[in-house]
């Protein structure tokens, strides 16, 4: 679906990906939703992208569900099977940021709040401005949340503290965030563009195939065995020791270099 909603664009094997809705703070609509599946659809199905860098045009990275339009009844004149499942359809974005077998980053500023905020805890890594504000702010609206945000939280702050967050909902700033776990790195507002690129980048240009095995090793952990979890490992070990990339990075070590990875 293409939409100028969300943007993108490709530098080298990193794809940067952006919310494009800046007079509303990048509220979330079916429009906007629709295409960003798309985006991350295809960022998760082509082979030259190595990780993929989500961020917010305009003042803020993503406040969530478009209320105003809610208020308006957008939707209701849907029946609330038809509702469901174009609820459900759309938050596909979280579940691809989260197991597309590649490195995501969100680059957050401004407010990150409810369906926002899940996008964010959806990806691997937060690098977050200094001045950023966040927020669950599902039950100001009297609503119990979506794109998987309870999830998300459950799993980086622990059980007590997603609960706390969810059921007494304020606004946290950026280093209370990165001092739960939250944000992976706070710094400070005018920095947040070229940190967020130079990170995502750096993961960007590592061995693509490996970090893919890697990530799915991780997300494995989160609900597997240890049995199954030792099956994959040894999987994954032995079809990452035949990639171009674990060669080179052999050679590099012998050599005393850095390696030079090709994503194969």
């Amino acid at each position: 679906m293409n939409s100028e909603m969300v943007l993108q664009r490709s530098e080298g094997a990193l794809r940067v990906i952006s919310l494009n809705r800046p007079d509303r703070r990048n509220a979330m609509s079916g429009e906007m939703l629709g295409a960003l599946g798309s985006a991350l659809q295809q960022a998760a199905e082509d082979t030259e992208v190595g990780a993929v860098l989500l961020r917010g045009e305009g003042p803020a990275f993503c406040v969530g569900g478009d209320v105003k339009g809610m208020a308006e009844g957008s939707g209701r004149e849907l029946t609330a099977e038809q509702r469901l499942r174009g609820l459900r359809s759309r938050m596909e974005a979280s579940r691809l940021l989260h197991v597309m077998p590649k490195p995501t980053i969100a680059a957050v500023h401004g407010a990150a709040a409810g369906a926002g905020l899940a996008l964010a805890l959806a990806c691997d890594f937060r690098v977050v401005a200094r001045s950023t504000k966040i927020t669950t702010a599902f039950a100001k609206v009297g609503l119990s949340g979506d794109f998987g945000g309870s999830w998300f939280l459950t799993q980086i702050v622990g059980a007590a503290r997603a609960r706390d967050l969810y059921l007494r909902p304020r606004v946290l700033s950026a280093d209370e965030a990165l001092a739960i776990g939250l944000a992976t790195e706070v710094v400070d507002d005018e920095e947040l563009p070229l940190r967020a690129h130079a990170f995502a980048a750096e993961l960007a240009a590592g061995p693509r195939v490996t970090l893919g095995y890697m990530k799915e090793n991780l997300n494995h952990a989160l609900t597997g065995t240890l049995e199954s979890a030792l099956d994959l490992e040894a999987l994954h070990h032995i079809l990452s020791s035949g990639t171009e990339d674990h060669k080179e990075a052999a050679h590099a070590f012998v050599e005393k270099r850095e390696p030079r990875f090709s994503g194969r």
